[in-house]
């Protein structure tokens, strides 16, 4: 009986020492297992204050991409830049360019031929205009060309300016070096010839009969001395008469050469054409 008592005291013994070990480990255990707890819940509580304000900055960055589309329907002065912009041709009256210097090329170009167009319109009229006071040429033909009956005063010349200028010019200028030879254009009788007569200065007049036809032939501006023949004289068709000058109303050497037919001035071009071939 007494043993049995001493083994019972020191199984009591062994078992709360063991009891008393567990239950420091446990508390060791708990107490870091707290600690990560309530750091956890502190990081909650800051992640729920944190977040939404966070959400709110950054949702425009975060947000779908808007389109050209959409950016010109929701506002009609947003200017489109970068690779979605394209730029469009400048479009200036009837020419297209892209560029400042393509555009001031081409609005030169139009401006000159515009300059052209004008001057072609304004000559046209001029020569409507000069056209329209000269007398008629039809039935001018009073010989036939090239029969001799009629020549042209001057064989070496540059054409000048003809009649119905406006000025008073009703000759044909036949313009040539000075000291040229002048020939009558048709035979006749020389009416008039003198060193100074008006504006022709040194000059002649002759009357011809061209088949019935009277015609008379004016000769101006011939050199001093030159005359080779008088009123009252007699020419032939072609005959040596005088010599180009630079007389009277005369602003170069020329021969002014006048045709009237019943008083009235005829253009000395295309009757001489007609009639001298």
């Amino acid at each position: 009986m007494p043993e049995t008592t001493i083994e019972t005291t020191s199984q009591t013994s062994a078992d709360a020492t063991t009891r008393q070990k567990a239950a420091t480990r446990s508390s060791a255990f708990v107490r870091p297992v707290r600690t990560v707890a309530i750091l956890g819940a502190v990081g909650a509580l800051v992640a729920a204050i944190a977040l939404p304000a966070f959400v709110s900055t950054s949702g425009a960055a975060d947000a779908a991409p808007v389109t050209t589309e959409q950016l010109a329907a929701g506002n009609a002065q947003s200017i489109v830049v970068a690779s979605e912009a394209t730029q469009a041709p400048s479009t200036r009256g009837q020419f297209t360019a892209t560029t400042p210097d393509e555009i001031e090329k081409r609005k030169a170009e139009e401006a000159a031929a515009a300059r052209a167009a004008a001057a072609a319109a304004a000559a046209a009229a001029s020569t409507a205009s000069t056209s329209s006071s000269r007398p008629s040429l039809a039935g001018m033909a009073l010989v036939a060309p090239g029969s001799g009956a009629v020549r042209y005063p001057v064989t070496s010349f540059t054409p000048g300016e003809g009649p119905g200028s406006g000025r008073g010019h009703e000759g044909w200028d036949m313009i040539a070096p000075e000291g040229t030879p002048i020939y009558a254009a048709a035979a006749g009788t020389v009416t008039a010839s003198a060193e100074s007569i008006g504006g022709y200065g040194v000059s002649m007049m002759i009357m011809s009969n061209l088949n019935g036809t009277m015609v008379e032939t004016r000769y101006g501006h011939m050199v001093y001395g030159s005359r080779m023949v008088e009123a009252g004289d007699q020419v032939s068709a072609g005959q040596l008469i005088g010599l180009v000058g630079n007389t009277g109303n005369s602003y170069g050497s020329h021969l002014h050469f006048e045709v009237r037919i019943g008083g009235s001035v005829i253009d000395p071009e295309p009757w001489l054409a007609a009639n001298a071939g």
